[in-house]
């Protein structure tokens, strides 16, 4: 019986990992961790019988001790919880689904302790690749990619030589706004933007989606996962999301691998890797599909992309801002504050106004966060 921890079990990814373990049967939730949605954790404690379950309201986790006073398990909340949940002596996996560079904490208490990483936390090595690869070498834990897109190169790699990569073509869908120009979207509304044409993620991932930062962010954290250079990261918009991702090597193969955009896939991948398990779901009718088509990405329209290479080949602390800068700007779309052309505004702004450190800590790299946050607030004051 395999044994997991789920850091972010109430979101997309973690939902969809409670539904691999349910379909296996052979894997022991021992651990949960979650924001604010007791109502969902509740349902996944009294599914899933977790010995420990964090949720980071104390206030929260007050109501979810009321709510499952029948239950037996330990019930914690804040940082120290998420750690405490991370570094659970019986979980052999860590799956780390969280949103932002809050999961980088918890990521590494994990690896210190020992664990394997699912990783599903882009922010993590976008901010703190330098960190966490040193360290996996050293603990000697393995760092199994979840994301679609490194899932497939990872996949591709299986078996190679990864010293014989010449490239990684990192495929995009273009999100809902493919083919627009600026003009075209400055009227862009919130529901406009949360209409992934091929995706059902969580409502901040498909903003990114849309602005393509979430692409920018997945260049970032392809060149620590695979130990390429940024100019090795090619990417590539394929409509269709059938290619999750290619790579070609240095005699001019090109590895490819494709199936149905279904998030459970990559994660149970991870899950059980190296091991293939059966999976249900609807399968790559080629005949139906006739073509799969190709497209550069555009980078004048699209410039989070962009900024996403100038950060990521500059590097130290700028991954940071822009990471930073990107989740104080879609909280602020998605509560209806600011336009949805103001995202990679804010980007620029805060990249622009940065003095770069080398290889931050990550109490620096926390600090950066902070002060982009600030940077922005006095630039843009809300109410």
């Amino acid at each position: 019986m395999k044994k997991i921890a789920i850091l972010g079990s109430t979101g997309s990814i973690g939902t969809q990992t409670l539904q691999v373990v349910e379909a296996n049967q052979d894997i022991a939730v021992t651990a949960l961790a979650a924001g604010s949605n007791i109502e969902r954790l509740e349902e996944q404690i009294r599914k899933f019988h977790p010995k420990l379950v964090c949720v980071w309201e104390e206030a929260a986790a007050k109501e979810l001790r009321s709510r499952v006073r029948d239950c037996k398990l330990h019930i914690v909340s804040g940082m120290e919880g998420l750690l405490e949940v991370a570094t659970e002596p019986e979980a052999e996996i860590v799956v780390t689904a969280v949103v932002g560079m809050i999961g980088i904490r918890p990521t590494l208490a994990a690896m210190e302790a020992g664990k394997d990483i699912a990783l599903a936390n882009k922010e993590t090595l976008v901010t703190a690749g330098h960190l966490i690869m040193p360290l996996a070498k050293q603990k000697g834990v393995r760092i199994l990619p979840v994301d679609s897109e490194h899932s497939a190169i990872f996949q591709c790699l299986n078996g190679e030589n990864g010293r014989q990569v010449d490239k990684i073509l990192l495929t995009a869908s273009g999100g809902p706004f493919r083919g627009r120009t600026r003009q075209q979207m400055a009227n862009v509304t919130l529901e406009d933007a949360l209409k992934h044409p091929n995706w059902a993620m969580g409502r901040k991932i498909t903003i990114d989606s849309s602005t393509m930062v979430n692409k920018g962010l997945e260049v970032m954290e392809a060149k620590w996962l695979f130990g390429v250079e940024m100019e090795q990261i090619e990417v590539v918009v394929q409509p269709q999301s059938v290619i999750h991702s290619m790579v070609q090597f240095v005699d001019g193969a090109v590895m490819a691998q494709l199936g149905t955009p279904d998030m459970k896939l990559p994660i149970q991948y991870a899950l059980y890797y190296p091991e293939r398990r059966y999976l249900g779901g609807e399968r790559l009718d080629f005949a139906a599909l006739k073509s799969i088509s190709f497209e550069a990405p555009d980078f004048e329209n699209f410039s989070g992309l962009a900024m996403a290479y100038q950060a990521g080949k500059e590097g130290g602390s700028l991954p940071t801002v822009f990471n930073a800068a990107n989740e104080y700007a879609v909280a602020k779309f998605l509560n209806r504050k600011i336009s949805y052309l103001q995202i990679p505004e804010m980007i620029a702004f805060a990249m622009a106004r940065h003095k770069k450190v080398e290889a931050p800590s990550v109490a620096q790299i926390l600090e950066t966060e902070r002060e982009t946050y600030e940077c922005l607030e006095s630039r843009w004051k809300f109410a």
